[in-house]
């Protein structure tokens, strides 16, 4: 999911509490509304910092597992996929703030949302 390209700053291994990443890379499940903002992946290889919207309302910043991630994407029909047009434009708590507001993640530099809703 996530390949070497994506493996550069932040995404390098080491969690800096005093800086607010942009994301790197953004996952999404074709068939549903769960989206995923990464922006690191701790030293143990598994444990990534993302904002997470799982299409209930309420987007949040959390920790979240590759291998969960793996599971879940091996569960789907059509399994989780990288948008590869996708790019950081702000720190994750521009997204978070902006997210929290609409109620999902909302595509910063179109004023539009990721995915629409019905």
């Amino acid at each position: 999911m996530a390949d070497r390209a994506s493996h550069k700053q932040p995404f390098s291994g080491r969690r800096e509490l005093d800086q607010d990443h942009r994301p790197v890379v953004k996952l999404f499940n074709p068939m549903g509304p769960a989206t995923w903002l990464l922006c690191e992946l701790d030293a143990d290889g598994d444990t990534l910092f993302a904002f997470c919207d799982f299409g209930e309302g309420e987007p949040e910043l959390g920790y979240v597992s590759l291998e969960e991630l793996k599971e879940i994407s091996a569960g789907l029909v059509i399994g989780l996929e990288r948008d590869l047009s996708f790019r950081g434009t702000q720190p994750i708590s521009v997204y978070a703030r902006d997210a929290r507001a609409a109620g999902w993640i909302v595509e910063l530099n179109l004023g539009a949302t990721m995915y629409p809703r019905r």
